[in-house]
């Protein structure tokens, strides 16, 4: 890798990060289990939340909007994924689904954008807004879906100037061919830099 991950440029994205995505009984969890256990998810994301922390790296949380009763009624074209979440409740609101996993909770200083609604992170919302108030230039985006909101917000955040960074082993997906998409085959096309875990590591300096 050729980047550097200056503390006062650089913003980690955690996306999604769930308990109906990465905890067991969570609503979602078996949609990922097998490609989370594949690229060992959950330890890598520890691993990459803890490192930034002790970079100074700001941690943004990148909430999915968390579903209540009347959710898209009025809607003229909710997408087959929002209907789907309304009819499973994904992430409902005020529910253990719907909470941060106890590892990737907010901490003091953290930055919590409001909730996306689509897969992007970006549109309507204050994501954009509270990066470019602190200086962050560069973005590391990890969390979940692969091929859904993680690579909608990656890709936007290069169409608005933002540096991005992929973690290839910092993601998951429903399946072996749709996380290879989205990290092989799309990635490219928007991301500045396609790491793993271990690679990011290495680039990012410790004080």
């Amino acid at each position: 890798m050729t980047t550097t991950y200056e503390a006062s440029k650089t913003a980690l994205l955690c996306i999604d990060l769930y308990n109906d995505f990465l905890s067991d009984g969570g609503k979602l969890w078996p949609w990922v289990e097998e490609q989370a256990k594949e690229v060992n998810l959950l330890d890598n994301l520890r691993t990459i939340v803890a490192a930034c922390r002790r970079a100074g790296i700001a941690v943004y949380h990148v909430p999915h909007h968390r579903w209540e009763p009347g959710d898209y009624e009025d809607w003229k074209y909710p997408s087959p994924y929002q209907l789907g979440a309304a009819q499973r409740q994904a992430f409902a609101k005020d529910t253990w689904g719907g909470t941060f996993h106890p590892d990737f909770r907010v901490h003091e200083g953290d930055v919590v954008a409001t909730e996306h609604w689509g897969s992007s992170g970006f549109p309507n919302t204050d994501l954009e807004h509270k990066l470019k108030r602190f200086g962050k230039e560069k973005v590391i985006c990890i969390g979940l879906l692969a091929n859904t909101c993680l690579e909608a917000t990656g890709r936007f955040a290069m169409e608005l100037g933002f540096h991005v960074t992929l973690v290839r082993d910092g993601t998951a997906a429903r399946s072996r061919e749709a996380l290879h998409a989205a990290i092989d085959i799309d990635g490219p096309t928007y991301a500045h830099e396609i790491s793993t875990t271990q690679e990011l590591l290495a680039a990012i300096h410790f004080p």
